[in-house]
C-alpha cells in the first residue's frame, strides 16, 4: 500500500513512521510526505532516516513536489495539517481569553476559529482526492477532527474517516486500572465497550471484560479511579454522579471555571508553549543537518511535549504528573494503522472512529459525524448501535453539533451569520456580544 501524509513536516509524523516500521504485516511499502513548509519537511525526513537505520527493508519515504503529486496513486491519505501553524493557534487561544472565555485549540471559541480557518483548505484537499485518487481512503486527524471530517464528507462521503487517540487511551487506562493488560483491548473477544459522543466530547458508558460488566466496579473503587488520568481529572464523586467515564476534554465543560482560572494564571497558553518549543526544535535540527542530531532533538522535545499535555486541566484538578505509560507518545498512529489493516484485511475490527451517524443517535441527522464504536471492513467503518443517551449527554451533543454544523456552513459559504451563530451558541461562550467581538478580532487579526 502507498500512504500519503499531508502535513508531512508535522512534529508527530515520526510516530506514524515508527508504527509502520514496527508493523509485522509490513502493509505499507511507501510513504509520501507533503508539507507547505520545506524546512520542516527536510527535518522530519532526517528523523525518519534515523528511525529507518538498521531496519530490514525499511518503508521507503518520498517527498512530494506538490499536493497533486502527493495524492496521485495513493491508497490511503492521512491528513494531519495545521492551517496557520502554531501562530494561528496562539490567536485562537488568546482572542477568546481576552474576552474572558476559554481559549483552547479544539474546544470552545478557539476550536470554532480553528475550524473556520481550516475547513476551506480541507475541502480543497477533499476535492483533489476525489479527482486524483477516488479509490483512496482519507484518514483525518486534522483538528477540530469531527468538524473537519464532517466538511470533507460532503465531498468524499464515507471514504473519509476521522480518528482520535483520546477514546482508545481512555479505554486502555480504564482496563489497566482494573488490573487488565491493555493489550487485551485489541482482542474483541475479551474486552468490549460502549463509547459514544462527538470528537473531544464523549463518554465511556460500558466496559466488559470476558463478558462481565466492570465499569460499576471501577466507579466504586476510589483507589482504582485515582490510578489513571481521567479519574484524577474529574474526581471519584463526579464520576460516580455521571455513571460514566468522560473523555478528558469534557473537563473544559464540567470544570470550566477552574480550567479558565488556571489558564489565565499562567504566563503562556499551550499554543505559545508549542510555538516556542517546536520552533526551537526545527531551528536547531535544521542547523544540525544530520539525522542522528535531528532524532535526538526530536525525542527530547517529544517527551517534554507529552509531559506538559493538558497541564492547565491537571493543575485545575489538583496538580499531578502524567504516568510513565502515558508518555510513550502516539496512540493515533496505532489507531490509523489498525484502521488501514481492518480495511485492507476486511477484518470486522471494532474501533472508536469519527463517522457518519446513520441511525446510531436517532436525534442527530444521518450525515452528522459522531465518534463511536464502529465495525471496519473493506467497505469502510459502520457505526454500531448503542444504548440511548442520557438527557445531559444528548443535550450537550446536540448543542455542540449545532455549533459544528454552523461552522461548516460558515466556512463553506463564507457566511458571517453562520460564523456568529457557531460562536454564540457554543456552551463555553456566554454572550452573543462576546462572540461578535471574538469574530471581529479574528477577522482583523487584532
Amino acid at each position: 500500500m502507498r500512504l500519503t501524509i499531508l502535513g508531512g513536516g508535522g512534529f508527530r509524523v515520526p510516530l506514524v513512521y515508527r508504527a509502520l516500521l514496527d508493523d509485522p504485516a509490513r502493509s505499507v511499502s511507501e510513504v509520501t510526505l507533503y508539507d507547505t513548509d520545506p524546512r520542516r519537511l527536510r527535518v522530519i525526513a532526517d528523523v525518519l532516516a534515523r528511525l529507518a537505520r538498521g531496519r530490514h527493508r525499511p518503508v521507503r519515504v518520498r517527498l512530494a513536489e506538490g499536493l497533486d503529486d502527493a495524492l496521485t496513486g495513493a491508497d490511503f491519505v492521512f491528513s494531519a495539517i495545521r492551517v496557520g501553524g502554531t501562530a494561528g493557534r496562539i490567536g485562537d487561544e488568546r482572542i477568546p481569553l481576552s474576552e474572558g472565555v476559554l481559549g483552547q485549540e479544539t474546544v470552545g471559541a478557539g476550536g470554532v476559529l480553528y475550524g473556520l480557518r481550516t475547513i476551506p483548505v480541507a475541502l480543497h484537499i477533499a476535492e483533489r482526492v476525489a479527482a486524483l485518487a477516488p479509490r483512496a481512503w482519507v484518514i483525518n486527524f486534522t483538528n477540530p477532527a469531527g468538524m473537519v471530517t464532517e466538511a470533507m464528507a460532503q465531498v468524499l462521503g464515507d471514504r473519509v474517516i476521522g480518528i482520535c487517540d483520546s477514546p482508545v487511551g481512555l479505554v486502555r487506562r480504564a482496563a489497566r486500572a482494573l488490573g487488565t493488560d491493555p493489550a487485551a483491548f485489541e482482542d474483541a473477544g475479551r474486552v468490549a465497550y460502549d463509547y459514544v459522543g462527538l470528537n473531544h466530547l464523549g463518554w465511556l458508558r460500558s466496559l466488559t471484560i470476558d463478558g462481565t460488566e466492570v465499569l460499576p466496579r471501577l466507579l466504586a473503587d476510589d483507589a482504582a479511579l485515582g490510578s489513571f488520568e481521567e479519574g484524577r481529572l474529574f474526581g471519584a464523586d463526579w464520576l460516580r454522579t455521571l455513571g460514566a467515564l468522560p473523555n478528558e476534554y469534557l473537563h473544559y465543560y464540567y470544570f470550566r471555571r477552574e480550567t479558565l482560572h488556571s489558564i489565565r494564571e499562567t504566563s503562556q497558553t499551550r499554543g505559545e508553549f508549542l510555538d516556542r518549543q517546536q520552533g526551537g526544535f526545527f531551528e536547531r535540527a535544521s542547523a544540525a543537518g544530520a539525522p542522528d542530531a535531528a532524532y535526538a532533538l526530536w525525542e527530547r522535545t517529544r517527551l517534554e511535549r507529552e509531559e506538559t499535555y493538558m497541564a492547565h486541566s491537571r493543575e485545575a484538578s489538583g496538580g499531578w504528573q502524567r504516568d510513565a505509560h502515558d508518555l510513550e507518545g502516539g496512540g493515533y498512529d496505532r489507531v490509523a494503522l489498525a484502521l488501514m489493516h481492518a480495511i485492507v484485511g476486511d477484518s470486522g475490527t471494532r474501533l472508536i472512529l469519527n463517522v457518519r451517524n446513520g441511525t446510531t443517535v436517532p436525534q442527530l441527522a444521518p450525515d452528522a459525524i459522531v465518534e463511536t464504536v464502529c465495525e471496519v471492513t473493506s467497505k469502510g467503518a459502520r457505526p454500531l448501535p448503542c444504548a440511548p443517551l442520557r438527557e445531559d449527554q444528548l443535550g450537550l451533543m446536540l448543542q455542540v453539533k449545532a455549533v459544528e454544523k454552523a461552522a461548516v456552513e460558515a466556512a463553506t459559504f463564507k457566511d458571517r451569520g453562520a460564523a456568529l451563530r457557531a460562536l454564540a451558541l457554543h456552551p463555553l461562550v456566554d454572550s452573543p456580544a462576546v462572540a461578535a467581538r471574538i469574530l471581529e478580532r479574528a477577522a482583523t487579526g487584532a
